[in-house]
């Protein structure tokens, strides 16, 4: 067996074995594959696509390539939520609370921003001294005495996954559904959750810009997790429009703070209940697929306080400032805020959510490439969803910005983002849902 026959063999359309798989990424996992080889089989897997069993076997190939994380003695019965990114998207900040006030543990692994998706470590880090970084036994011990932690993946966690993820991105096949499904489904398995539920994000603002792309992306997914035993949800949420009204570090930070004291946006509250719903359900504690013995639950947990309660206590005990959560004023701020009015009178029938994430990153808001430094100050507030009325004058959105050119820059690209006409429906919340339960092994 040879790297060379290998890449040979998926090139040609054929099938690799599990050995194969587990050959190459155990090679190139401790560097005996250079990466010249490995980008020729990436690109291989890209033109020529994985079956099913293909794609699971790669899947647990990287979960096994470093540590896996058994949480059973602590938890018991894990649950996990990923997201495929999206604008405005702050969902896990106000579902994890949500889940753990309904009395099941949460322990999360999150991953930072890239372009206009924005990532959860960022926003977490706009509250001073909050620490993201946390050693595999604090990560446990947080959540065996506070029932929550959120913190970075470790290096130890899937590391075949963080090579190839690198790779990926400068070799042009990042967008293989095979390989986002095992990259995303490989953390999550050396995590240690026994069920998963996936927000996969559909439209301008996702990966997946097509309801049909993103249901062959969720399937794949529910698949691999059938085939490693563990239990998935997966939900096609529409990322057409910001989730929310703010996109940004802190601005965001300020919305999950307003949303977990009662007075969230309708949009970004009934998404979370959603999704903590589904969470809650693969847990046991829900019977029903359309979620109607728990919604009342969990809107009565964000109603009475105690999921923004438990987000304060993850706050302390992570070494955040707790009096920034208390007094969102002493966020970061940035020096320049203007408010755009609206130039037309009639219904919003677009507001571009990929045009509206990328003002944010050019504003500073997100990184361009790992490692660029984030302004956690900066972004948009966009005060109206698809199918809102609006009168000339109006306010419209809100820009944040560290100079006025920026901010001037910025109007044109928001304003540009947004049409209008006599009459406009607002946007779906969910187009579709697949459970694991459905389908056989």
């Amino acid at each position: 067996m040879n790297p060379v026959s290998i890449i040979i063999k998926k090139r040609d359309g054929e099938q690799l074995s599990r050995e194969e798989i587990r050959y190459f990424i155990d090679g190139y996992t401790k560097g005996d594959i250079p990466d010249y080889q490995a980008a020729a089989w990436l690109m291989a897997i890209y033109l020529r696509g994985m079956s099913q069993v293909e794609t699971t076997e790669l899947t647990m190939a990287m979960a096994e390539s470093g540590e896996m994380l058994n949480l059973s003695s602590t938890l018991g019965f894990t649950v996990d939520k990923h997201s495929s990114g999206g604008v405005g998207d702050k969902t896990s900040l106000i579902v994890l609370p949500l889940v753990v006030a309904c009395g099941v543990p949460v322990a999360k692994m999150s991953g930072r921003g890239l372009e206009f998706s924005g990532g959860t470590l960022d926003k977490m880090e706009s509250i001073r001294g909050f620490n993201v970084e946390l050693s595999r036994e604090s990560f446990v011990e947080h959540v065996r005495k506070y029932g929550i932690v959120l913190a970075g993946q470790t290096a130890d966690l899937a590391p075949a996954d963080g090579k190839l993820y690198a790779l990926r991105d400068v070799t042009g096949t990042v967008q293989s559904k095979p390989l986002i499904a095992s990259s995303i489904m490989s953390k999550k398995i050396a995590a240690g959750a026994d069920a998963i539920v996936l927000d996969v994000k559909v439209g301008s603002g996702a990966f997946m810009p097509t309801i049909e792309e993103a249901r062959e992306l969720a399937q794949i997914m529910v698949d691999i997790g059938v085939g490693a035993g563990r239990k998935v949800t997966a939900l096609l949420s529409d990322m057409n429009q910001p989730l929310g009204h703010a996109v940004g570090n802190a601005l965001e930070i300020r919305e999950v703070i307003e949303t977990l004291r009662g007075s969230g946006p309708p949009d970004l509250v009934d998404h979370c209940l959603v999704v903590a719903g589904h969470m809650l359900r693969l847990a046991g504690r829900s019977q029903t697929k359309d979620l109607s013995d728990i919604l009342p639950l969990l809107r009565d947990k964000l109603v009475s306080g105690e999921a923004w309660a438990i987000f304060r206590t993850m706050v302390e005990a992570q070494g955040g400032d707790v009096s920034q959560v208390d007094n969102p004023d002493r966020l970061p701020t940035a020096p320049v805020i203007r408010t755009v009015a609206s130039p037309e009178e009639g219904a919003i029938t677009r507001i571009d959510a990929r045009q509206v994430g990328l003002t944010a990153l050019e504003l500073g808001a997100g990184r361009r490439k790992k490692g660029d430094p984030i302004d956690h100050a900066v972004g948009v507030v966009v005060h109206h969803k698809v199918g809102d009325r609006v009168k000339r004058g109006d306010p419209l959105v809100t820009i944040h910005a560290r100079r006025e050119d920026q901010a001037r820059e910025a109007e044109e690209r928001l304003l540009s983002a947004h049409s209008w006409a006599e009459h406009a429906e607002p946007l779906p919340l969910f187009y579709d849902t697949i459970f694991s339960d459905d389908r056989v092994p």
